[in-house]
C-alpha cells in the first residue's frame, strides 16, 4: 500500500539554477500575452510624447479622409431625398390628373349607355324629326371619338404613373444605400478620434495642452484674432476679397467635422463657407472643390484660392498670401492661419 501510494503522489522537483530562471521567463511572458490579449495589457507602453503625437496626428488625417468620405455620403443622401420627393409630389399630381380623366370618361360611358338602348335605325325611323336625329348622330360620333382619345389618354396616364412610382421604388433603395454608407463612414470617423484621444491620454497635461494648442504635422502654426497677420497680395477679384474676409472672421471657430458654419466647421466646410458668403457655390468636399474652377500652379497661388494636401486630397485650406492659408486643421485646434507647407500639398484651384 505505501509503496502504492508512493506511486500515486510523486514527490515534488524544486527547480534550481538555470531551469528556474527559464521556467520564470516562460510564466511572466505567458501572463504577459495573456493579459494584451484579454485588453489589459497597454500597446506599445515605450511611445515617445513625440512618437505619440505623430500617430495622433495620422490618426486625424485618416479621420479627415473619413470625414470627407462622410460629407460626400451626406450629400449623395440628400440629393437622393430631393429627387424622393420629387417624383412622390409629381406622382401625386400624376394621379389626381388621372382621377379627373377617369371620372370624365365614366360621365361619357354612362351617358352612351343610357342612350344606347335602341338601334339607330329604328330610332331615325320613328323620329318626327330626321334633320335633328342625323345632327345629333354626328355629334354623337364626334363624342365617340373623344372619349376614346380619353381612354387612350387614361392609358398613357396609368403607364406614366407606373414608370414614376418604379423610379420613386429605386430612389427608396438608393436612400437606404447612401445611409447605410453615411452610418460607415460616421463610425470610421468616431473611431480615428477615438484613438486619437486614447493615444493623446498618455501625454501629460502640459504636453497635450502644448499639442492643442497649437502643434500640426510639422510643428506649432498659432493665429489669433488679435494677432493674425494679413496677406501681403490682394485678392484678384471682389469676390475672393470677400472669401479672404469671411475666412479671417472665422478664425478660432472650433473645429467640428460635417460643420459648415456659421459657428463651427470642418475644413472643406470652412471653405465652402468662405465662397458662399461671395455668392459662390462650392460642392461640398475637397476631392470636389478641387475641380471647382481653373487649376493654378502653387507659384501662381493668388488670395482667395482653394489650397489641397495629401495624395487623396483630404484637406483643403483658403490661401491668404504670403506662403500661408487660413483652414480648419483637426479636433481640438481651431481655425487659423498655417503655412502651407506644413502638409504635403496636392494641387489648388481658383473658384472665381
Amino acid at each position: 500500500m505505501a509503496a502504492h501510494r508512493e506511486h500515486r503522489k510523486p514527490r515534488e522537483r524544486r527547480l534550481d539554477g538555470p531551469a528556474a530562471r527559464t521556467a520564470l521567463t516562460l510564466a511572466l511572458a505567458g501572463a504577459a500575452a495573456t493579459a494584451a490579449f484579454d485588453g489589459t495589457g497597454h500597446a506599445e507602453p515605450g511611445l515617445t510624447p513625440a512618437q505619440i503625437q505623430a500617430r495622433v496626428d495620422k490618426l486625424y488625417q485618416e479621420a479627415e479622409v473619413a470625414t470627407e468620405k462622410h460629407n460626400g455620403a451626406k450629400e449623395r443622401a440628400e440629393s437622393a431625398r430631393r429627387s424622393l420627393d420629387s417624383l412622390r409630389d409629381e406622382a401625386a399630381r400624376r394621379t389626381d390628373s388621372l382621377n379627373t380623366s377617369r371620372n370624365a370618361l365614366g360621365s361619357l360611358a354612362t351617358a352612351q349607355y343610357r342612350d344606347g338602348g335602341m338601334d339607330p335605325g329604328l330610332r331615325l325611323a320613328l323620329t318626327s324629326a330626321p334633320e335633328e336625329y342625323l345632327r345629333r348622330a354626328a355629334l354623337a360620333e364626334r363624342a365617340g371619338a373623344l372619349q376614346a382619345a380619353a381612354v387612350s389618354d387614361v392609358r398613357r396616364q396609368l403607364r406614366e404613373l407606373a414608370q414614376l412610382r418604379a423610379q420613386a421604388g429605386d430612389r427608396i433603395a438608393e436612400l437606404e444605400a447612401r445611409r447605410k454608407e453615411l452610418a460607415g463612414h460616421k463610425a470610421a470617423v468616431r473611431s480615428k478620434l477615438a484613438a486619437a484621444e486614447r493615444l493623446l491620454a498618455r501625454l501629460t497635461a502640459e504636453q497635450r495642452a502644448r499639442y492643442k494648442s497649437g502643434a500640426e504635422s510639422n510643428g506649432p502654426a498659432r493665429a489669433d484674432r488679435a494677432g493674425t497677420p494679413r496677406g501681403t497680395l490682394k485678392a484678384p477679384n471682389s469676390r475672393a476679397a470677400q472669401a479672404v474676409a469671411y475666412a479671417y472672421g472665422a478664425i478660432g471657430k472650433p473645429y467640428v467635422w460635417g460643420a459648415t458654419g456659421p459657428g463651427s466647421y470642418d475644413c472643406s466646410g470652412l471653405t465652402q463657407a468662405a465662397w458662399r458668403s461671395a455668392g459662390v457655390s462650392l460642392p461640398r468636399t475637397t476631392y470636389t472643390q478641387i475641380n471647382a474652377g481653373a487649376r493654378v500652379p502653387r507659384s501662381r497661388l493668388a488670395p482667395g484660392d482653394l489650397v489641397f494636401f495629401y495624395s487623396g486630397v483630404s484637406h483643403v485650406g483658403l490661401y491668404i498670401g504670403g506662403g500661408q492659408m487660413i483652414h480648419a486643421p483637426r479636433p481640438g485646434a481651431p481655425v487659423r492661419v498655417a503655412p502651407i507647407d506644413r502638409m504635403p500639398f496636392a494641387g489648388a484651384t481658383r473658384p472665381a
